[in-house]
This record gives C-alpha cells, sequence and structure tokens, in this order.
C-alpha cells in the first residue's frame, strides 16, 4: 500500500490536464498520482495514454459525478492518504508535504486542505474553499476567506491553521480509512456540496478537520459546470436542504428547515428580479426534489448527530449588516 495517492476526477477535463497534471506530477513526487475518468468524451483517456503513460487511469463506465465517481474510484485506490484534487487545480512546491505532514502528527484529525488560491487572480482566494469553510446558523456555506460571491485578497490574515467546519472537495487530504468508515460521499448529491455533507458526518463520529494554509494551491474553478448554470443553481439549492435534513439534530432542524426554506425562497425571488428566471425556477425545482426525497433522505440520518455550524446567519451578517469579510463576524 502506497502512502498518500493523488487522485484527481477527471470529466472532458482533457484541456485542464494538458495545463495542470505537469505541475501535480512535479510537486507531488511523494505520491502516486492517479487519473480517475468519469466517462469522459473529450479523449482525456486517449491524450493521457500518449502524453502521460506512467500515470494510473481509472476508467469509470459512466459519469457518475463527483460523488459516485470518487466512491468509485477510491475502491480500486490502496493508500492511507487520499488527496482528492480537482482536474483544474495549479499546484505549488510543498503543497502535499504541509498536509501529510500535519495528518502524521495529528492522528486525532481526519482530514485537512490548504489555501486555495485564484488561478486568474493569484492574490485572492477562490471561492471553492478559500482558507477553510463553515456553514451558518442555516446552513449555508461559507469560507475563511469567501463569503457568498465576495472573495478577499489575500494579504496572510487567514494563515493561521485552525479547525474549520468542512473541506474543500477541490483539495481534499483525508484518511483512506475515515472515508470508508463514513460510507464515503453520498452519491445521491451528485455533486457540490457532497464534501460538506461527509466532512459533517466524520465529525459526528468524533474526527476533526483543519485548515492548512503552509500548503496553497490555485484553482479555476467552474471547470466541469459554470457558475452561471441553471444546474449548478439546482445541484446547490437541492443539496442544502439535503445536508440538514441529514445532519442537523432533530430539534434544531424542526425550527431550521421552515428558516431555510423561506430563505431560500426570497433568493429566488432575487434571482428573477436580478433576470434570472432559469436560476429562479431551479430553486423551486430543487426543493421539490429534496422533498419527493425527503424520506429517503431523513432515513441516511445517524444516531450520532453533532451540530457543526456557527451560532448566527451569514445571510443577515452579509446582506443586513454588511459583513463581507471573515474576520468581521
Amino acid at each position: 500500500m502506497t502512502k498518500v495517492a493523488v487522485v484527481i476526477l477527471n470529466y472532458n477535463g482533457r484541456d485542464y490536464l494538458k495545463q495542470f497534471l505537469p505541475s501535480v506530477i512535479q510537486h507531488s513526487k511523494e505520491a502516486e498520482v492517479i487519473i480517475a475518468d468519469n466517462a469522459s468524451s473529450d479523449n482525456s483517456v486517449a491524450f493521457l495514454q500518449e502524453h502521460f503513460a506512467e500515470i494510473r487511469c481509472i476508467e469509470l463506465a459512466e459519469n457518475l459525478g463527483f460523488a459516485g465517481g470518487y466512491n468509485e474510484a477510491l475502491k480500486e485506490v490502496e493508500a492511507e492518504y487520499f488527496v482528492l484534487l480537482n482536474s483544474d487545480v495549479e499546484v505549488s512546491d510543498g503543497w502535499l508535504k504541509s498536509m501529510v505532514r500535519f495528518l502524521d502528527q495529528n492522528g486525532d484529525y481526519a482530514a485537512c486542505q490548504p489555501k486555495i488560491l485564484d488561478f486568474n487572480k493569484k492574490d485572492h482566494f477562490e471561492y471553492a474553499g478559500a482558507s477553510g469553510g463553515f456553514l451558518d446558523l442555516y446552513g449555508y456555506p461559507f469560507c475563511r476567506g469567501r463569503i457568498f460571491n465576495t472573495l478577499e485578497r489575500d494579504s496572510g490574515q487567514y494563515d493561521e491553521p485552525i479547525d474549520i467546519g468542512w473541506a474543500s472537495g477541490a483539495c481534499l487530504a483525508i484518511r483512506s480509512k475515515v472515508f470508508f468508515e463514513a460510507g464515503g460521499f453520498d452519491q445521491d448529491f451528485f455533486a457540490h456540496m457532497e464534501e460538506i455533507d461527509l466532512c459533517w458526518r466524520i465529525q459526528s463520529n468524533g474526527h476533526k478537520i483543519k485548515s492548512v494554509p503552509s500548503s496553497v494551491v490555485y484553482h479555476v474553478g467552474g471547470g466541469t459546470l459554470s457558475k452561471s448554470s441553471p444546474f449548478k443553481t439546482y445541484l446547490n439549492f437541492r443539496n442544502g436542504l439535503s445536508l440538514i435534513l441529514k445532519n442537523s439534530p432533530l430539534k434544531a432542524l424542526l425550527w431550521k428547515l421552515p428558516v431555510r426554506i423561506l430563505l431560500d425562497w426570497i433568493a429566488a425571488i432575487k434571482f428573477l428580479l436580478d433576470g434570472g428566471p432559469k436560476h429562479s425556477i431551479a430553486v423551486f425545482k430543487a426543493h421539490g426534489m429534496a422533498f419527493i426525497r425527503l424520506f429517503k433522505t431523513l432515513n441516511k440520518r445517524s444516531n450520532a448527530q453533532k451540530s457543526i455550524t456557527e451560532p448566527y446567519s451569514i445571510v443577515f451578517r452579509y446582506f443586513v449588516k454588511k459583513e463581507n469579510r471573515f474576520a468581521d463576524l
């Protein structure tokens, strides 16, 4: 068994592999680098065979999304630590050593993430994780360095390693044993927030998660699904409801759920007023599907629910109090 496996899930990301895989290979000498291909149709596999024949490629028969793709691929990987890495990420020297060293020295931590900066604006944090993720009172995710669409400039203000609520799936280092004991990703999420759900579950099982900003990567973002896509809006709102239905302590869920639904509907109205009717419709479709799956989702609840949410509403703090920096909270 190898100690560290860097596993890149690829779906029609041939150009990203061409651009970023060399940096991953260069700066990951201590790991096995593996590509898991999610039934791409852009000749990604042929490209790998021609240009990176030394890299192991796990070919999946169909596109199972982020959640299902990783679940299936990781069954074929034997390593103490999995490092899940998006195909549109440029890594830096020492990115892997910092996270592996942290996990080696801290057995009570199940996972960690690096500082994630914007590839196209490298002095700013990137949306999908920044310097560590959190959830507000109603289950809305935000990050140290990113609140909603406000991305802070990185001036070293969040370079202190801290415990976090969730680590980004764009670059996630996790103990393989913990991943499998928790049941892996929930495949019903397909994509978006599945890593938050996993992190919530492993914390309910008594583990902790850390931000390790001494490790730095640069993420393009939207490599598989554009931020402007209504389907992405659908996934975010559907999975957001599923997240709190699965993981919130029952007493808290009874009053959180109605407020969350109301806030989501307000968001749908805002989409409509801003000229995005397809995004508005996507919110209501997401809620419809979340409730069609209600009993299936509730059946996934465990008996060891733990609250990992912050004791305030990020919606109120951001939109009403105008607090758009993590340090303001």
